[in-house]
C-alpha cells in the first residue's frame, strides 16, 4: 500500500477542511510548493492535489499553482477539483499530470464520464466518490464539494463504470475527513471485497501509523492523507514503509 500525501488548495493556499465544511478551514501554508517539497523529502512518489475552489463552484482559480507544481517535475501528481468536462480532463492530463480525479460529475452525469473514459486512457482517470454513511449504514454519494447528498449508493455507482475499464477509485468517508478519528476500515474492506480488481484509494480519518497498517490489511492500494501529514502526527520512521522513495534506515 502506498501513502499519497494530499495538498488541498483554496484561494491559493494549502488548507484542510473539517468534514468538507468550507467555513471550517485551517490554513497550513501560503506556499503549496514548499508543502510538496516536504512530502518529497519524506519519500513520497505521488501527491494528490485538489482544487477545492474548483470542486465547489467549477472555477479553477488555482490552476496556475497546479501548473507550477507539475512543472517542477519532481512528483507524480493526480489532480482533481472542477474537472467537469472532457476538455478539462484532457487539458490537465496534457500538462503532465498522471491521473485526473473526477468527482461530482461522475455522480450527476455518469453517462458523460463513461463516454470520456472511451476517449482517454481509463487508467489515467480516478473516480472520486465521497460518501456519507446513512442511518442504515449505506454509503451514499455526495457532490459539489460535499454540500449535497444523493440517494445513489457507492456500490451502484462503481458497478456501472466497470464496463468502460475503470481502474482507480478514491473513496472518502467525509465524516472522517480532517477529523483524525481513524479511517472507516469496514467501508474499505467491503469495497475491496466487492471489487477486488480495482485499485482502491482510501481517504479520511488517518491519524497515526496504526491507521495505515489497518488500511493495508483491508487491501486498499493507496491511502490519501493530508492533516496527519501536515501536522506531523506520524514520524518519518513510521511513514517509511508506505512511502516508495523513503530512504532506508541504513542510508540515513
Amino acid at each position: 500500500m502506498e501513502l499519497i500525501p494530499a495538498i488541498d488548495l483554496k484561494d491559493g493556499r494549502c488548507v484542510r477542511l473539517f468534514q468538507g465544511d468550507f467555513a471550517a478551514e485551517t490554513v497550513y501554508s501560503n506556499e503549496p510548493a514548499q508543502v510538496l517539497d516536504h512530502y518529497l523529502s519524506l519519500g513520497a512518489r505521488r501527491v494528490h492535489v485538489v482544487d477545492l475552489d474548483g470542486a465547489r463552484d467549477g472555477n479553477q482559480q488555482n490552476r496556475a499553482i497546479v501548473a507550477d507544481l507539475v512543472a517542477r517535475g519532481r512528483a507524480i501528481l493526480q489532480v482533481g477539483g472542477g474537472l467537469r468536462t472532457l476538455d478539462r480532463v484532457k487539458d490537465i492530463l496534457a500538462t503532465g499530470v498522471e491521473r485526473a480525479v473526477v468527482g461530482s460529475v461522475a455522480v450527476t452525469a455518469p453517462d458523460d464520464v463513461m463516454r470520456w473514459m472511451t476517449q482517454v486512457d481509463p487508467k489515467r482517470i480516478v473516480l472520486a466518490f465521497d460518501v456519507r454513511i446513512d442511518s442504515a449504514g449505506m454509503p451514499l454519494l455526495t457532490t459539489h464539494g460535499w454540500q449535497k447528498t444523493s440517494d445513489t449508493v457507492l456500490w451502484q455507482a462503481v458497478d456501472q463504470f466497470m464496463k468502460v475499464g475503470l481502474a482507480h477509485v478514491l473513496c472518502t468517508d467525509i465524516s472522517r475527513d480532517g477529523a483524525l478519528t481513524g479511517p472507516n476500515c469496514e467501508l474499505y474492506a467491503e469495497a475491496v471485497r466487492r471489487f477486488p480488481e480495482l485499485q482502491w484509494q482510501a481517504s479520511g480519518g488517518v491519524s497515526n501509523a496504526r491507521d495505515l497498517h489497518a488500511l493495508r490489511d483491508c487491501g486498499v492500494a493507496a491511502v490519501i492523507s493530508g492533516k496527519a501529514m501536515l501536522e506531523k502526527r506520524i514520524s518519518s520512521e513510521e511513514l517509511r514503509p508506505f512511502l516508495p522513495n523513503a530512504s532506508s534506515p541504513a542510508s540515513t
